[in-house]
């Protein structure tokens, strides 16, 4: 993969900020998108911008063609076993709140148990939450080691013949470590529990298999992995899909509805109410030709090149503590880390002054932010378009930060 020739197929990265050539490091949040994406969005726009799955004019059946395509592309992405099995919705938090909403209301009851562990994101705690509050369920968590990792030995403690559901990130958004789904998939099958999967982190970085991983339930968005925002999948093993009531209610979901009673369409339209994210869904879908194009192995492998650096040069730096495991092939392309003495805002402004775009925040992680005794952290997130050089503007940025703040107080 030379990425110095992919990157040249992201037009926002060619600007100047703050008088400095952009080094975007914030991919995390939301990946940059390459020309084809933008072409094939404009394209749609353009030339057949209709609704689907309704008119029978060439309009409607050409972008009716597009959408369903899309939803082939992803199915093959991640290896589910039909189209039935795909979902399309607003992004991965709506897909966790999906499952969390039909299948938890209709399967737990009080006494019952949910795991989670401390390095969720926001979106993979808050649904939970309130489910175990409405069905009188008990939410637990996994607990983590020191690097930020997950034991199995500690998830064979937690998870019990009372565990129902199991929901663990596959990727942390904060410590960048990979976690063992397929094994821990396992445990909660042993436990008669389904397997969730917040897959945010890891769709955009890594080769996805949910029928290998066994999981029964995988979410992701596309504005993290070169598609649009507001377009996200729900995968879910059929057997369950078909169990559950659709969340939302009109348009193309229904196949029957009279003064009393209605009827749904079959999967997967019974879950996607309303007008569909028509254009995003075939954004998504250029976004997996893109990166099918250059190789999910390849993206990780430069990733995990782009982290040892990175680890390397940053460690160099005094006052610097990284968090999350210290080996880079045991993490995506994020390193999070607290420059000594200078609140994480403070580093992400005068990083922009240089023309440097990193996070600074909580990461819509307080538990994991309690865990790791801060309040708060900044985060660089690498991505296929970023290189060596930007890590070596990185770090001058961290020295030149440590420097105006050791002159000034």
């Amino acid at each position: 993969m030379n990425n110095y020739e992919v990157r040249k197929l992201f037009p926002i990265l060619d600007q100047e900020v703050n008088g400095h050539p952009l080094v975007y490091l914030d991919s995390a949040a939301t990946s940059q998108k390459p020309v084809q994406v933008i072409e094939v969005l404009d394209e749609y726009y353009r030339e057949y911008n209709s609704n689907v799955h309704r008119g029978v004019h060439t309009l409607g059946t050409r972008a009716t063609d597009r959408y369903e395509a899309a939803r082939e592309k992803v199915r093959k992405f991640i290896n589910a076993a039909s189209i039935e099995e795909i979902i399309f919705t607003r992004g991965t938090t709506t897909a966790l709140n999906t499952v969390a909403i039909s299948f938890g209301m209709e399967n737990l009851r009080e006494d019952d148990e949910i795991v989670i562990s401390y390095m969720e994101h926001h979106s993979n705690i808050i649904p939970w939450q309130q489910l175990a509050k409405r069905t009188g369920a008990r939410l637990k968590y996994l607990p983590l080691q020191e690097d930020g990792s997950i034991s199995l030995e500690d998830a064979r403690e937690t998870i019990s013949s009372k565990t129902k559901i199991v929901s663990i990130m596959y990727v942390s958004n904060v410590l960048g470590v990979i976690n063992p789904i397929k094994e821990l998939a396992k445990i909660a099958h042993e436990n008669g529990a389904v397997m969730v999967v917040d897959g945010a982190q890891a769709a955009p970085h890594m080769k996805i298999d949910v029928r290998d991983l066994n999981c029964d339930f995988f979410a992701f968005s596309g504005h993290k992995m070169c598609g649009p925002t507001g377009i996200g999948v729900l995968y879910g093993k059929r057997e369950h899909l078909e169990k559950m009531e659709p969340i939302e209610f009109g348009g193309e979901m229904i196949d029957f509805v009279g003064l009393q009673e209605s009827t749904w369409k079959e999967l997967p339209w019974k879950f996607e109410a309303g007008t569909p994210i028509i254009a995003g869904a075939i954004g998504l879908g250029a976004a997996i030709d893109f990166l099918n194009e250059i190789g999910p192995e390849n993206i990780l492998e430069h990733e995990h090149r782009l982290a040892a650096y990175a680890l390397e040069k940053m460690s160099s730096i005094e006052g610097l503590t990284i968090y999350g495991p210290k080996e880079a092939e045991n993490r995506v392309g994020v390193i999070t880390f607290n420059l000594e003495d200078v609140h994480p805002h403070d580093v992400a402004t005068v990083l922009d002054s240089e023309g440097i775009a990193i996070r600074a925040g909580h990461h819509c992680a307080q538990p994991l932010m309690k865990w790791l005794n801060v309040s708060s952290t900044a985060r660089a997130s690498f991505y296929l378009y970023n290189t060596e050089q930007d890590i070596d503007r990185l770090v001058d940025g961290l020295v030149k930060t440590k420097e105006y703040f050791t002159n000034v107080f």
